[in-house]
């Protein structure tokens, strides 16, 4: 008896769930009719008892009235706006996108009637901690932006089971975006997260520092030594005090940034074997010529930490010429006096760039799972994207808003902004290198007296194999 009490309540919350999804969502507009009782009582296998009481609660919130001989028609909110449902939205503080976001609140507030977006900013430093902390006590947001690198620490610490798959119907990766962005949300072999926006790293030059330096080619960089020999050039102690003056590269070892050289020499760091192979011949000769930058051609400042902030904050500067960067962080030289544009990365042995994004993901617990899907729905359609386009840099992952010419601006975006086109068949995800995030950021520490030109790269490399390869081998005991 209780099994079958069971199955009838959740059919009975399903209807009733999915009604007031369908209303509030605004997938039924006021003065439509829902679906006739006969048909409703068919579809969820519900008496037509049950129905009319599913019905008679929904009358008696505000949002249906029943027409005598018609049916149950979708009430007109007074005064043409009346609240009746909260999205609790979450985003990380250090966004870019905020104000964007604000504004795509605004413009979905307008168009649904029945519903409202509360927003709520969280420290970046413990984000996803705050995330899963909240969900876990029941007071989690419905619906959340979460990084390709959130994602991979989500997976980490094993809070995957938290979210609830969503890929909107209005993202068909092959016809409205494109497939390499869904990689950077799968797990086992599910689509967990719908993208949102994205950026492949690129090479930011400051163009008056290429004409001071009298680079007047097309393409100045289209290798690795074509960069040193840009770098050099833009290099300068201007006033002849034994000081550089601006540098004609700067080199972050974050983890979003120096496996791109790695990539463009082949290197990988986990073989088909599932074991950590860093200290292969390619990636350590990627590794090098990071050095090199630095210490033996001195093109680049000193390594002093891995922020990609550190990068940017000397390119708006005009400190150095060129930085590896993204899409993402050009939002940072808005406002900024300088003459800048875009560039692939130079290739090596092959082409090669790392692919970042972010996607929204739902909270697995949300009580209004329909009406948040609508929600995403919305921020993945042609209005939310195109104040993300207009608004910023960051590329939209609707195809035909990010590749619309009509939307950028002179003020906002590069000259070069569609070279992404060119970049995403080769763009690759920090999935594609195999290694988790905590794998990385054990990486990251061990490098460090590398990084400082303390330790050779093939020391670097061997020490992090064999500890990798140890935890990886505990594992699978």
């Amino acid at each position: 008896m209780l099994s079958r009490r069971n199955d009838f309540m959740i059919r009975y919350e399903t209807l009733r769930d999915d009604l007031r999804g369908e209303i509030l969502s605004g997938n039924i507009r006021p003065n439509e009719y829902i679906l006739p009782e006969n048909t409703l009582s068919q579809k969820y296998n519900l008496s037509r008892v049950s129905v009319r009481k599913v019905l008679a609660g929904l009358v008696e919130e505000g949002l249906i009235e029943k027409i005598t001989g018609k049916g149950n028609k979708v009430v007109v909110p007074e005064d043409g706006f009346a609240i009746r449902e909260k999205i609790k939205l979450a985003w990380f503080s250090t966004s870019y996108e905020l104000d964007i976001v604000n504004e795509i609140i605004d413009k979905y507030k307008e168009s649904q009637p029945f519903a409202e977006v509360e927003l709520t900013i969280i420290p970046e430093s413990s984000y996803m901690e705050t995330i899963v902390g909240l969900i876990e006590s029941d007071d989690g947001p419905d619906v959340f932006m979460v990084s390709d690198s959130q994602f991979r620490h989500l997976l980490d610490i094993e809070k995957a089971h938290l979210l609830h798959p969503y890929l909107s119907s209005r993202m068909d990766p092959q016809t409205d975006s494109y497939p390499k962005l869904y990689e950077l949300f799968e797990y086992a072999g599910q689509q967990m997260i719908t993208p949102f926006l994205f950026s492949p790293v690129v090479i930011c030059y400051n163009e008056g520092l290429f004409k001071q330096a009298g680079i007047q080619e097309r393409d100045p960089i289209r290798d690795w030594q074509a960069l040193i020999d840009t770098a050099k050039s833009c290099t300068m102690d201007m006033d002849g005090d034994d000081r550089i003056d601006h540098y004609g590269f700067c080199f972050s070892s974050s983890s979003h940034r120096w496996p791109v050289f790695m990539l463009q020499n082949e290197g990988t760091l986990i073989s088909d074997n599932n074991e950590c192979n860093i200290d292969n011949v390619n990636t350590i000769e990627a590794l090098q010529f990071c050095l090199d930058l630095m210490y033996k051609e001195q093109v680049s400042p000193i390594y002093s930490h891995g922020s990609e902030f550190m990068a940017e904050s000397l390119f708006v500067k005009e400190r150095v010429a060129m930085i590896l960067s993204t899409y993402y962080f050009m939002n940072e030289f808005r406002g900024s006096t300088m003459q800048w544009n875009v560039c692939s990365v130079p290739e090596q042995r092959s082409k090669g760039t790392l692919l970042l994004g972010g996607g929204l993901g739902i909270n697995k617990n949300s009580r209004r799972l329909k009406l948040t899907e609508s929600f995403v729905d919305y921020m993945v359609g042609t209005e939310a994207q195109t104040l993300i386009k207009k608004r910023g840099c960051t590329i939209p992952a609707l195809k035909r808003v990010a590749e619309d010419d009509s939307l950028l601006n002179p003020e906002i975006h590069p000259k070069n902004y569609n070279v992404f086109k060119e970049i995403m068949p080769y763009a690759r995800t920090l999935f594609d290198l195999k290694m988790t995030k905590s794998e990385f950021d054990l990486m990251r520490d061990e490098m460090q007296l590398m990084w400082m030109n303390i330790e050779r790269p093939q020391e670097a490399c061997e020490r992090i194999v064999q500890i990798i390869n140890d935890e990886r081998a505990i594992l699978i005991n």
